[in-house]
């Protein structure tokens, strides 16, 4: 056995070595990737493509892209496990952080753009109008990930208190495909693509939970090293 845990570490290893290089180039690519809505929303801004109604064009847009971001967070785990791509794990705190980015920039639409800081009236629209509760909801609840998404955080809070505490993203990604389902109303194939997605990540994650549940909570030896990886 212990033959076997060197040769997984020896092959962990030399893994990373190779990685490391493609990494190291790739991340600013997709760095600038994931800064593409929005440098297509400005340019269709400027060139007055945005329609008849531009904030609701803005609205809709950063909302979509809150959605697909975190999504894409959710689906790092699962790919990262199936495909044994480790260096995948890398990623996802990028993309996290920019799902809370999108979600700024479509609260601020709302507050300014839309109320025009106007407390009392948006106070009201949180109270009366229910998409717009639990869309706020969601956001809110990214706060304290965007805050505590450092590596110095994760040192602070301790391993598993930081993932239970990053397990908030769960409710935020269901707030958010709640939001936008009563939000449309009448056509919802959009936001039911979104709640199927969401629900197959979801279920895989209950899976493995009931798997772990079923075998005493005991993780197989070899993939014990995957806990220890947290930039990303």
């Amino acid at each position: 056995m212990r033959e076997v845990v060197r040769s997984y570490l020896r092959e962990r290893d030399a893994r990373a070595y190779i990685e490391k290089p493609m990494i190291g180039w790739f991340k600013p690519l997709v760095f600038f990737a994931c800064l593409g809505p929005l440098a297509r929303l400005g340019w269709k801004a400027y060139m007055g493509r945005l329609g008849a109604n531009p904030i609701e064009v803005i609205t809709h847009s950063t909302g979509d892209w809150i959605l697909i971001f975190l999504l894409i967070t959710l689906s790092v785990t699962p790919v990262r496990k199936v495909t044994g791509q480790l260096w995948l794990i890398r990623y996802r705190r990028m993309f996290g952080l920019f799902a809370f980015f999108f979600a700024v920039l479509h609260f601020l639409t709302y507050i300014w753009l839309d109320k025009f800081f106007d407390l009392h009236e948006m106070w009201a629209d949180v109270l009366k109008r229910r998409f717009i509760t639990v869309g706020f909801t969601g956001f809110v609840l990214l706060i304290p990930l965007a805050l505590t998404s450092t590596k110095g955080w994760i040192r602070r809070l301790g391993g598993k208190r930081w993932q239970s505490l990053h397990r908030l993203i769960y409710a935020s990604a269901i707030a958010g495909v709640i939001h936008y389902w009563w939000l449309v109303k009448a056509d919802i194939s959009k936001p039911a693509e979104y709640a199927f997605v969401l629900s197959v990540l979801l279920g895989y994650r209950l899976v493995i939970w009931a798997r772990q549940k079923g075998s005493g909570g005991q993780m197989p030896a070899l993939s014990r090293p995957e806990t220890k990886v947290t930039e990303g």
